[in-house]
């Protein structure tokens, strides 16, 4: 099965590190990693994660406040969002519309 990921979720993410990086040198980078890697988590175990009401799946990072958002969509898992976990709540589903 395919990852894709809406351009959307890649702002958010890069708007992340960069956020980070200001912070602390190294720090965004950090993020970058750990949100990769639940992606390509997300890639080989897409049926883990148990279904929202709103019908989509998340993945929580374990060192940084933010979680991926994705849905199933055709042969594809569709990243929506990389959102931080206490701002916004579903501010993103709105994407959904974009699959189809």
């Amino acid at each position: 099965m395919r990852t894709e990921i809406l351009q959307e979720a890649e702002d958010e993410l890069n708007e992340s590190i960069a956020h980070y990086e200001d912070v602390e040198a190294g720090l965004g980078q950090r993020l970058k990693e750990e949100a990769r890697a639940a992606i390509l988590w997300i890639k080989n175990n897409p049926d883990l994660p148990r279904v929202r009401p709103r019908g989509y799946r998340r993945v929580n990072l374990k060192i940084f406040p933010y979680y991926v958002a994705y849905f199933f969509w055709g042969d594809a898992i569709w990243v929506l969002a990389v959102a931080h976990g206490r701002r916004r709540p579903e501010y993103w589903l709105k994407r959904k519309k974009k699959l189809g």
